[in-house]
């Protein structure tokens, strides 16, 4: 016991350090305004005030009874501005060796030695009794009745010192007695109580209930120490006192007005931190009654309202302490969360949820007023949701009984503050996340997802998808996060309730057509289309990971078969309409919000419309095995090349009337030349690996493909700058040779261009070949006047001649060879002659020269 008193003291004596400190920066302040003497104020302010005084005089009497602090207050401001005054008088040296004479002396040679005084008093009264109990002089009644006596003296003393404060002339006195009494009578009663047993537990309690009373009511008369013992010791009783079991509705009751007497003195006195730490002491204390004991049906009952009080009620009368707002929240927040331990260990009866949906309609009540419990309710909402989805088989109509009471508190009265317009940050969050998590938690305990048929359930979400539907429309669309918040929220628990009453089949098609009637019936609500679409795009994950598995693999090598696929009804329930979706936002929000947004929606729909196009292109090849795959596979690709290439042409021819159609007809043809690329020219070329061409000469795949992949290259060059037109007509004269070689080649092994192998005839018309194409290439770029194709001319002679020179020499005999030598010589001395006649040829005047290829 005696640690407590001396714990107490020891908070008393650092409140008052603070003060003292306080005081000090309040000095120093005045001084560095500057160093003048403050004598001139003096004798201003002198005629001023003896009028003051002469008229305050009278009823002098009884604003001290009245108020007994106001004198106190007065006579330390007085010798505070007489501490100030004295050393005006005197030059700047000597006022600031004075002033750090003050700073060490009235600290440590007038107020800490009084503080010092009245906790040895306290100390010293104890070590008495322990003094007599070790010489066996005082039975343990004598030592009880002793110890009431020397307190009930030293608080006689206080009152004295009071009455003599003109020759004291310092408050702190009185304070020091009256401490060391309260701290005396709380030991005394204690050890009557549970030391001794002289008492009864019920005495011992009341006993202590009435020193804590007294003390409050002495804080008014002496301050701060008395107040601070009255904290302690009020909270303290209740464990001072020994029983078997607590009296849980008396212990509430007496806890709830320490708590509340504690508050109000604190706003009394101007200590607000004095109800802030009562507060604190009584929520702690809450957390203890819970764990107490087993809680009866009075046991809930009272703690239940007695958390309500110091949750709710007690945080609207707390003062102006720092940090108000959130020390109001973190009580409303910690008494609901206590709520809730109580409804867990009630066995979630009816009774314990009622107390929470009273704390509920407290916080409510009370937040109509100061909107800084608002904050508190939402988060009392969050554990409510919390609770009902976690509640242990709920019977349907309590269920239903709490979720309703629920609902009004914490969704419809945080509706109607926004409806008139007195909308704060807690009110659209507590409409917008309760309405989904009440859905979600009834869903989760009844429902099922796309499942099973569940009319009622289903009604009952769309109910409460109105709650934040309706906030959001009573917000302008521009409001930022707050509309974006509600219309997303409420579209959440729109698919809630699709959940409830449709299979996962129509999942999709649901929220897809619900995404697209927002984009053509409410253009501006952005956030709520956005979010049926999102969770329509959700429902295509199957299927797209069926897609992206199978593709990775192919771009590892290995053929793409149907049945690698989901199948297409899937494909077209779930995958088409978040795609579709997605293109009708992008074209009816194009003039809303954030471009790139739009154009990531445009470019998530596009990719979603290809893959489903091409998951229902590959049906009518149906390539199931290698065998298949070898005899349609470069047909399929070329098909579903000329498709990409013949989209981008389109979009071409409509790029001035819509303005992502140029981007759109980009990205196809790349896709189609990447295409080409990857698989036919690289990976399943038919010059090494086996693809049928088919068996007709020259018209066959091969010029097809070659022909596709040209095309989009042509269509591609008008689309870029030079540089881009430049690298187009490159590729292009890098293609032909190979389909040149391609065409040879199936014209002497067949439509399986690896069957057979390749002679020297056939290797003769390949340079043959070279040869032609280089001059096609110079023929062409004189008459274009483009020295690219020029350029090529002269590389693809270069590598004939190489060719010549290093292959065909060394394989080639006879005849072939001969021939071979007689076709390159002429050629080299055509081409010589054709570059005279271009480089001799006068340029027309103001004629640019091209740039080199280089």
């Amino acid at each position: 016991m005696e640690w407590i008193v001396i714990i107490g003291l020891a908070v008393a004596l650092y409140q008052l350090w603070r003060r003292v400190e306080r005081l000090e920066e309040r000095l120093s302040m005045q001084e560095m305004l500057g160093r003048r003497p403050i004598v001139p104020v003096e004798e201003t302010s002198a005629p001023v005030a003896e009028p003051v005084a002469e008229q305050s005089a009278p009823p002098e009497p009884a604003v001290a009874s009245a108020v007994p602090r106001v004198k106190r207050a007065v006579a330390r401001v007085t010798g505070a501005a007489t501490a100030i005054a004295a050393p005006s008088a005197t030059d700047d040296a000597p006022r600031e060796k004075a002033g750090i004479a003050f700073n060490f002396e009235d600290l440590f040679g007038r107020q800490l030695p009084i503080w010092a005084g009245g906790i040895t008093l306290a100390i010293a009264g104890f070590f008495l009794v322990m003094y007599a109990i070790e010489l066996g002089l005082l039975s343990p009644a004598v030592r009880v009745l002793l110890g009431f006596v020397f307190g009930g003296l030293l608080i006689g003393g206080a009152f004295v010192a009071e009455k003599m404060e003109e020759r004291i002339a310092d408050i702190r006195v009185p304070q020091a007695l009256a401490g060391a009494g309260i701290a005396t009578l709380y030991a005394c009663f204690y050890l009557a109580g549970t030391g001794y047993g002289l008492i009864g537990a019920g005495f011992a309690f009341a006993g202590l209930a009435a020193v804590t009373a007294g003390a409050i009511y002495l804080s008014f008369r002496f301050g701060l120490p008395c107040a601070v013992l009255g904290l302690l010791g009020g909270f303290a009783a209740p464990m001072m006192v020994s029983a078997e079991e607590s009296n849980l509705p008396i212990l509430s009751i007496y806890l709830a007005l320490v708590s509340a007497g504690l508050v109000l003195t604190g706003n009394r006195q101007q200590r607000p931190w004095l109800g802030a730490a009562a507060m604190g002491g009584g929520l702690l204390w809450g957390l203890l009654l819970l764990y107490s004991q087993d809680l009866t049906f009075a046991d809930q009952l009272f703690v239940g309202f007695y958390l309500i009080g110091v949750g709710a009620v007690l945080p609207t009368a707390l003062g102006e302490v720092p940090f108000r707002h959130w020390l109001r929240a973190g009580a409303g927040a910690f008494a609901a969360l206590q709520m809730a331990i109580l409804i867990d260990q009630g066995g979630y009866s009816l009774l314990a949820w009622g107390l929470y949906v009273l704390l509920g309609g407290a916080l409510a009540f009370l937040a109509w007023k100061k909107p800084d419990l608002r904050d508190p309710q939402a988060l009392a909402a969050a554990i409510a949701v919390f609770m009902l989805a976690f509640w242990p088989n709920p019977e349907e109509a309590e269920f239903a009984l709490i979720g309703a009471a629920m609902a009004a508190i914490f969704a419809v009265v945080p509706l109607f503050h926004i409806w008139r317009g007195e909308r704060f940050r807690a009110d659209v969050v507590q409409v917008a996340c309760f309405a989904p998590g009440l859905a979600l938690a009834a869903t989760w305990q009844y429902g099922d997802v796309f499942h099973d048929f569940l009319p009622v359930l289903g009604a009952v979400s769309l109910a409460l998808a109105a709650l934040p539907a309706l906030a959001a429309s009573r917000l302008a669309p521009d409001e930022g996060w707050k509309v974006w918040l509600l219309e997303t929220l409420a579209a959440m628990t729109t698919v809630v309730a699709f959940s409830q009453v449709l299979h996962d089949d129509w999942g999709a098609i649901a929220c897809a057509t619900a995404a697209i009637g927002f984009a053509l019936g409410l253009p501006g609500r952005v956030a709520a289309a956005r979010t049926f679409a999102v969770v329509a795009a959700v429902f295509a994950v199957f299927p797209l990971i069926a897609w992206f598995d199978s593709g990775l693999d192919a771009i590892a090598g290995e053929p793409f078969y149907l049945s690698d696929l989901e199948r297409w009804d899937d494909t077209l329930r779930y995958l088409v309409p978040g795609a579709l979706a997605f293109l009708v936002l992008a074209w009816r929000q194009a003039g809303i919000g954030s471009r790139h947004v739009v154009r990531g929606l445009a470019a998530l729909g596009g990719a979603g419309a290809v893959i489903a196009l091409h998951s229902f292109y590959k049906l009518g090849f149906a390539i199931e095995g290698y065998t298949r795959f070898m005899n349609y596979g470069l047909a399929e690709r070329t098909g579903w090349e000329a498709l990409l290439v013949a989209a981008a042409f389109a979009l071409t021819q409509v790029q001035g009337r819509f303005g992502a159609a140029r981007a759109a007809a980009i990205a196809m043809l790349g896709a189609a030349l990447a295409h080409f690329g990857w698989f036919t020219l690289l990976w399943h070329n038919p010059l090494w690996n086996a693809q049928a061409v088919g068996p007709v000469p020259v018209a066959n795949l091969a010029l097809a493909a070659y022909t596709v992949a040209v095309a989009a290259l042509a269509v591609l060059k008008p689309l870029g700058n030079a540089a881009w037109r430049r690298a187009a007509d490159i590729a292009i004269m890098a293609l032909l040779p190979l389909l040149a070689i391609t065409l040879l080649r199936q014209g002497f092994s067949g439509p399986i261009l690896t069957a057979v192998p390749m002679g020297q005839g056939e290797d003769l018309l390949r340079s043959l070949a070279g040869i032609v194409l280089a001059i096609g290439y110079l023929l062409w770029g004189a008459r274009a006047e483009d020295r690219t194709w020029r350029i090529g001319s002269l590389v693809l002679m270069i590598l004939a001649v190489g060719k010549v020179f290093i292959v065909d020499a060394a394989v080639l005999d006879g005849l072939a060879r001969i021939g071979s030598f007689l076709a390159l010589g002429f050629s080299l001395i055509g081409i010589g002659w054709f570059y005279s006649r271009i480089l001799s040829r006068p340029k027309p005047e103001g004629a640019t020269p091209q740039p080199s290829a280089g």
